[in-house]
């Protein structure tokens, strides 16, 4: 009854990034379009001011993909 699923770990994305990888590997991560993931990015960037600082962070904590991934 306790089925554990398969640990899976967030990387930046080698193959769909325009700066640095992060909506791309979210999206990847989550199952979903990267372009929702960059379009919320903007919204909450301009709405709350958050979202670059969030960004900038991920940027530098999140590892790139591995590159036979």
């Amino acid at each position: 009854m306790n089925q554990t699923r398969p640990y899976k770990k967030l990387y930046r994305s080698r193959k769909d990034r325009i700066i640095a990888g992060v909506c791309g590997g979210l999206g990847e991560h989550f199952g979903i379009d990267p372009t929702w993931v960059r379009l919320l990015f903007i919204l909450f960037f301009f709405l709350a001011g958050g979202a670059l600082l969030v960004y900038l962070i991920m940027w530098l904590i999140v590892p790139l993909a591995p590159e036979n991934a």
